[in-house]
Parts: C-alpha cells; structure tokens; sequence
C-alpha cells in the first residue's frame, strides 16, 4: 500500500503541507524583511534535506538519490520533518491544525507499513 499512487498523492500532500506549516511558523517569528527571508528559507531548507537523503531504489521517490542513506536514516529524517512541522503549528497556536496534521501522518505511515518494512531492510 505504501506504493500505491493514491497513497503517493496523499504523501506529497503531507510534505507540502508541513513544509506550509514551517513557512507559517517562520513568518510568525519576526518583522520586516526578516519575516520573508525567515518564510522562505526555513521551508526551502527543510525541502532540501528531504530531497537529498534518500534511500536508493525508494519507489516513493523519483530520480537517483543524491545522498544515499540508510532506511532507518532516511525514516529518522522523516520523522524529524514531519515533527517539526506539528511542532510549528503547535507554537503558533494552531492546535487543532497540529493535531489534525499529526494523526494524517500517523495513518499514511500505517497505511505505508509495507514501505516502512522495506526501508528497515534497506
């Protein structure tokens, strides 16, 4: 299941809405010039670590993987993304939001529980 294209979808849409809800966060940090420098990089930051790590042959991802890891690796760096992301709307106020975002991501990973077992062997 968890390489089936709809479960795909529904992953992408959890990567871009936790890399909204740091951008949110970011701009929530600061005034002027610095709170559009802040909401920019902090995602594009969390993106490119996404981005990089990778496990080779992960079917959940497209191209060649730049830095090859590990699955438990890449699992962490998972894990940590998405946390940071729950984290963030959590500290700006949004609790249902955090809470909201926390059980899609806890039911994708349990729906993805054969990709999970495949990245524990990688």
């Amino acid at each position: 299941m968890g390489f089936h294209p709809i479960n795909l979808a529904i992953r992408f849409l959890l990567e871009v809405s936790a890399l909204v809800a740091m951008g949110f966060w970011a701009w929530q940090q600061n005034n002027g010039v610095a709170r559009y420098s802040l909401a920019f990089l902090v995602p594009l930051v969390a993106a490119a670590v996404w981005g990089v790590f990778a496990v080779p042959g992960d079917r959940s991802r497209a191209g060649k993987a730049p830095v090859a890891v590990s699955g438990s690796v890449r699992l962490g760096i998972e894990a940590a993304f998405f946390a940071c992301a729950v984290f963030a709307l959590y500290r700006v106020g949004s609790n249902s939001l955090a809470a909201i975002l926390a059980a899609a991501i806890v039911i994708h990973y349990a729906a993805s529980y054969d990709r999970i077992a495949w990245l524990l062997r990688a």
